[in-house]
């Protein structure tokens, strides 16, 4: 072999070598794309509805329990801080925290299930699949809700938190059921609407999950949306303090809430979402063109 064809096999093997370094850093690099997460989500989805009944309760009874958190960090806050318009941010920031904690630790909520167990249903789309959304949302939300009357049962019940805290609960729990029922509804659709998102952007977020968590959660309690779980505690807490009794907790909150929140997770974020993936998965399910012999 020639000097001068031994440089160029080199050059053409250091060629090789570089543009497959180039290549991997670019696949790292890359975003995953909206095919991707659905696959993500839809496996995660058919897991979750895989889990055994008691599994599914007793992460859905934690996951109630830890949304405390979501009235007790602004409760402390609000009892603490001056009464300047600057503390409503902060307070919403507290909101965050049962959230950030729930998802973190892989617990079951209700809002999040309008994501990730639809997109099987919708991949499938037979009667078996829908009725195992349906057991999975039902296991799933009533744990939550018996979770909530405990917690709320307990903050107002006992000497944990000062007067002044406990005060400061019900002046925030009062919030929770101020709005007419339709009104109640459009909220509730916007805080379905964000938490799905938040449910679907999370696979893409990597190490900045918590950071996503807040920003997405703290909106939710800056724009005075509605939540099916956090805003139950609030609302049982006035239950349990005497101030409103169950049939409003019913009629006012637990029923356009739970409305709205179906709503705004499973058409604005699960169902456009798959819209824009299907035909995609139809392009790859599809066979190609048969080769010559």
């Amino acid at each position: 072999m020639s000097e001068e064809a031994r440089v160029h096999g080199e050059a053409k093997t250091h060629g090789a070598h570089t543009r497959e370094k180039d290549d991997a850093q670019v696949e790292k690099a890359h975003r995953p794309d909206a095919l991707i997460l659905h696959e993500i989500i839809r496996r995660e989805g058919e897991e979750e509805m895989q889990r055994t009944a008691l599994a599914l309760s007793l992460s859905g009874f934690a996951a109630g329990l830890t949304m405390g958190f979501s009235l007790i960090v602004p409760g402390v806050l609000k009892a603490h801080l001056p009464h300047e318009p600057w503390a409503e941010l902060v307070l919403s920031i507290g909101y965050s925290i049962g959230f950030l904690i729930v998802v973190l630790g892989r617990q079951q909520l209700f809002t999040e299930n309008t994501v990730t167990p639809i997109l099987p249903l919708l991949t499938e789309r037979t009667f078996g699949a829908f009725l195992r959304v349906v057991r999975l949302w039902s296991i799933v939300l009533v744990a939550n809700i018996l979770a909530t009357i405990v917690i709320a049962s307990v903050l107002a019940h006992t000497d944990a938190f000062k007067p002044e805290v406990r005060e400061a609960f019900a002046e925030i729990s009062r919030h929770t059921i101020e709005d007419p029922f339709w009104t109640t509804v459009i909220k509730a659709v916007f805080a379905g609407w964000l938490i799905a998102l938040m449910v679907w952007i999370l696979p893409a977020t990597g190490s900045a999950a918590p950071f996503i968590i807040i920003l997405m959660t703290w909106l939710v309690s800056m724009c005075g949306l509605a939540h099916i779980v956090a805003g139950s505690v609030d609302a049982f807490y006035l239950v349990a303090t005497g101030e409103i009794d169950f049939a409003k907790y019913a009629t006012g909150f637990f029923v356009p809430t739970l409305l709205g929140n179906v709503v705004g997770g499973v058409t604005l974020v699960s169902v456009l979402n798959f819209g824009q993936v299907a035909p995609d998965m139809e392009d790859q399910d599809r066979p190609g063109p048969a080769r010559e012999p």
